[in-house]
């Protein structure tokens, strides 16, 4: 699975984090500031939503559409929140579409509480993703049911906000793409178990070849 981790200014985190490969997730509400990383956009829709804000959507469209690529000229894969299907569907996805510079990129449609695989799946396909948010339990009852939803429509499933290795292998076994949390961009020594848990699958895999 790919992993990416809250921006962070710490040089000592960033060098382990590039190390190890992970990406950096850039909320559109701080400094455009990717690192030289391959990095994701946050809109920010879900801290907007805890503190009653209604500006989220407008302003954090005008930081997706100038955002273009990353520095080092990768693809930049960009998610969105939204406070509202339609925000996200309809006004967000044709406003992306229209900008050449974001042409590679790979749009996450956000899920949470209350949602089901048929409120979404007229729009999710090999352009438009799923990105599991929610709260903890929703998240973990149901991101099985989103990532088999996403494949089945040749999409990539993301899980927001990971930060144990225990949630990390549940997010494997779900059979998630991807996944995003802020504990190792605070603790460098944070990363060496979650990393471990992310990189599991592929370490299992691998034995499985060598055995007779």
């Amino acid at each position: 699975m790919i992993g990416y981790a809250s921006r962070t200014g710490t040089r000592r985190n960033l060098d382990a984090l590039r190390r190890a490969g992970w990406r950096l997730m850039v909320s559109a509400k701080g400094p455009l500031r990717p690192e030289r990383f391959r990095y994701a956009l946050d809109n920010g829709a879900w801290t907007a939503f805890q503190r009653a804000s209604r500006s989220t959507c407008p302003r954090s469209r005008r930081r997706f559409l100038c955002s273009g690529r990353g520095p080092t000229g990768s693809c930049c894969p960009t998610s969105w929140r939204a406070a509202s299907l339609r925000c996200a569907s309809l006004d967000w996805l044709d406003a992306l579409r229209n900008r050449p510079e974001l042409r590679d990129a790979q749009y996450l449609l956000a899920v949470q509480n209350g949602m089901e695989p048929p409120h979404v799946a007229a729009v999710v396909g090999p352009e438009i993703g799923i990105f599991v948010g929610g709260d903890t339990p929703w998240k973990l009852a149901t991101m099985a049911t989103w990532a088999r939803l996403a494949h089945e429509r040749g999409a990539i499933c993301h899980v927001g906000r990971v930060n144990t290795a225990r949630r990390i292998r549940l997010c494997a076994a779900a059979g998630a793409d991807s996944f995003d949390g802020s504990g190792v961009s605070r603790f460098a020594s944070a990363l060496p178990p979650l990393d471990l848990a992310r990189r599991q699958p592929d370490i299992e895999a691998w034995l499985a070849g060598q055995r007779p």
